[in-house]
């Protein structure tokens, strides 16, 4: 058969190619992107579906962002299937939206977007010196988020048009202050209880559980009483350091550097400087403005026809009252110490030179150069240090990403030892031990590092053995790692943890026996109420809570039709408890600047109410399906999550 195709392959070629390209013609690229992907639909938007590729990657996003601004974030609470379920809540809720826009035919222009752009803090520190953008810099903005830049400001396009779709309805909304004024007066209102606490710790006691409980309780909840995994690992870091470490100067390189910046690194140039200022701050009244550059003008001719009268000019006339005394001297100042027309302008003058009018955020300069501190220049020889720390640093820079990608190319291509690519770099190979999924008491450095972790404990890494990929775990940051020994996690013998067991088994059953005598008594006290209960208190939701949360509100939702009005509260693990509720008065008055706060706080919620309910309205209206069930927490799980 195979004989047969290697002689006769121009035959099958021709032949596949009558069977494949009618197949393209018929249904398209895309047509076979849509087959392939229909089975692999986890959630419908219309006639949109979201794969699980796009899930995968889009939680894989939403992960390193938050592990980038958050690096002591439990990894295991962004892995959970919860924290992936809200993920895929997120991209429906956006291809809602995305829907929503071009069934409204909304759109941004050009100039809306620019004047985004230009809005956003983000893309305001890539701006240079003289206010334009620095376009590498903004490229590789958009690359750190997968996109060109025209990707880039297409996603924000995008985004502004799904705003718009929201604005039209939370813009909008209000709330009239009475209905506001009723609802909070509602929500803040008091409640004067008496509470009767059952606590497990009253019934320690009277529990006493045999060995057959206690065996069978260990059995019964194995991940109470484990060992973590654990994994002893050699690891290497490649860094600026490093890359330091490898580079050797040239004599003549160091000479032209010299001679090229000699001038800055001998010291700043310094310049003293009297000013008179005319305050014309932005906001001014254009009329206002106008007049004080008025009154600076004049003040300029007067100067220069008098250059020596300029400090007591400044005494009489600047506005300034920090310098005005002193006859509007600023003493010595270097670059970066002034607003930027200022010092553009007192650095472009020479001594004894009077300006023109300067205008600044603050107002209108008339600016004197009294004198010129220019820095000696220092030698080759005492230069010669700091010369060789920013050539090393500039030069480790330009140097990093090709070292950076032998080094990533090193530990994948030797999986087996980390060995190879340190030698060839000049790396030092590292130990640790006890590392764990979650970093150690006491862990430094890339140890602590997430991302890292999370690599180390890879399939691919714990059964195989083999390298990491190199993660970066910094700004000009890589790491590899390799496992040499892996402790799984294991259940403790019985015999080591029996104390444990046992103690949680007497706090188990001592809450039963709380929860049993609380709703005895209960069910007692509504028939006849008991001849003394603990004094009063009286509980809100306003200020210091005294009560547990879910005490609260249960007596904050109890039917007080009838007083007083019995509640029972089961608390868990801190047992049980029975309230009487005897009295329902209302809030405390709220001070003015409070209540104002409120009333747009509560309006603010009837904005995010009316928003979920839009929501809601879109996702009926196209026909949104979400395939995978909503998890749920089993309570074994929480019992281990709180601990």
């Amino acid at each position: 058969m195979f004989d047969f195709v290697r002689k006769h392959t121009k035959v099958m070629m021709f032949l596949m190619f009558l069977l494949i390209i009618p197949a393209f013609v018929l249904v398209g690229v895309d047509g076979f992107r849509r087959i392939s992907a229909e089975g692999d639909a986890v959630a419908t938007v219309g006639s949109h579906s979201i794969t699980q590729s796009e899930w995968d990657a889009a939680h894989k996003a939403e992960v390193d962002r938050l592990r980038a601004s958050v690096p002591n974030l439990d990894a295991k609470l962004l892995d959970s299937p919860q924290a992936r379920y809200v993920t895929l809540e997120r991209l429906v809720r956006e291809r809602v939206l995305t829907e929503a826009v071009q069934d409204a035919h909304l759109n941004t222009s050009d100039a809306r977007l620019a004047r985004e752009l230009q809005q956003s803090p983000t893309i305001a520190s890539l701006r240079r010196p003289d206010g334009t953008i620095d376009i590498e810099r903004y490229r590789q903005l958009a690359a750190s988020q997968g996109l060109t830049t025209d990707g880039f400001e297409a996603r924000v396009r995008s985004q502004l048009s799904e705003r718009q779709v929201e604005a039209g309805l939370t813009s909008t909304a209000f709330s009239p202050a009475v209905l506001s004024e009723v609802s909070l007066n509602a929500f803040y209102e008091r409640r004067e209880v008496q509470i009767s606490r059952f606590n497990p710790a009253d019934y320690a006691s009277k529990v006493s559980p045999s060995d057959a409980e206690i065996e069978a309780f260990y059995q019964a909840n194995p991940a109470l009483f484990q060992t973590p995994e654990s994994a002893s690992i050699e690891y290497v870091v490649l860094d600026l350091d490093a890359v330091k470490k490898s580079i050797v100067l040239n004599e003549q390189d160091l000479k032209s550097y010299y001679e090229q910046n000699v001038g800055r690194l001998s010291g700043k140039e310094e310049r003293r400087a009297s000013h008179i200022l005319i305050n014309a701050p932005k906001d001014m009244p254009a009329d206002d403005r106008k007049k004080a550059r008025e009154r600076a003008d004049a003040l300029l001719l007067q100067v220069r026809k008098t250059p020596d009268s300029f400090a007591d000019v400044a005494r009489k006339n600047s506005q300034d009252a920090g310098s005005a005394p002193n006859g509007g001297d600023l003493d010595f100042f270097g670059r970066g110490a002034m607003v930027k027309p200022f010092e553009d302008a007192a650095f472009a003058m020479k001594k004894g030179d009077i300006s023109d009018v300067v205008e600044s955020d603050f107002g209108f300069h008339i600016i004197k150069v009294t004198d010129i501190k220019a820095p000696k220049q220092r030698s080759f020889e005492e230069l010669r240090p700091l010369i060789e720390v920013d050539l090393k640093a500039q030069q480790a820079q330009r140097k990093f990403a090709e070292t950076a990608e032998a080094f990533t190319n090193g530990v994948y291509e030797q999986s087996d030892s980390l060995k190879p690519v340190a030698e060839r770099l000049k790396l030092e190979v590292k130990a640790a031990t006890n590392l764990q999924r979650k970093a150690v008491p006491g862990a430094a450095g890339v140890l602590t590092n997430p991302k890292f972790l999370a690599a180390v404990f890879s399939a691919d890494s714990l059964e195989k053995k083999r390298n990491t990929e190199a993660i970066e775990v910094g700004a000009n940051q890589l790491a590899a790692a390799r496992i040499i020994q892996y402790t799984p996690a294991s259940t403790r013998p019985l015999s080591e943890v029996r104390a444990s067991v046992k103690d949680r088994l007497v706090a188990t059953q001592s809450a039963d026996l709380a929860k049993k005598d609380g709703i005895d008594k209960l069910a007692a006290w509504k028939t006849a109420a008991p001849g003394s209960l603990p004094a009063s208190t009286m509980v809100s939701r306003e200020g210091a809570q005294t009560v547990p949360g879910p005490m609260l509100d249960a007596v904050l939702q109890a039917d007080t039709t009838t007083l007083p009005a019995w509640v029972g509260v089961d608390l868990g693990a801190q047992g049980y408890a029975v309230v009487r509720v005897n009295k329902v008065l209302p809030r405390t008055p709220a001070a003015t600047t409070t209540a104002e706060q409120e009333r747009k706080q509560y309006a603010q919620w009837v904005a995010n109410a009316e928003n979920q309910a839009y929501q809601k309205m879109l996702k009926q209206r196209f026909k949104v399906q979400i395939k995978v069930p909503r998890p749920t927490t089993t309570a074994l799980g929480q019992q281990g999550a709180a601990e």
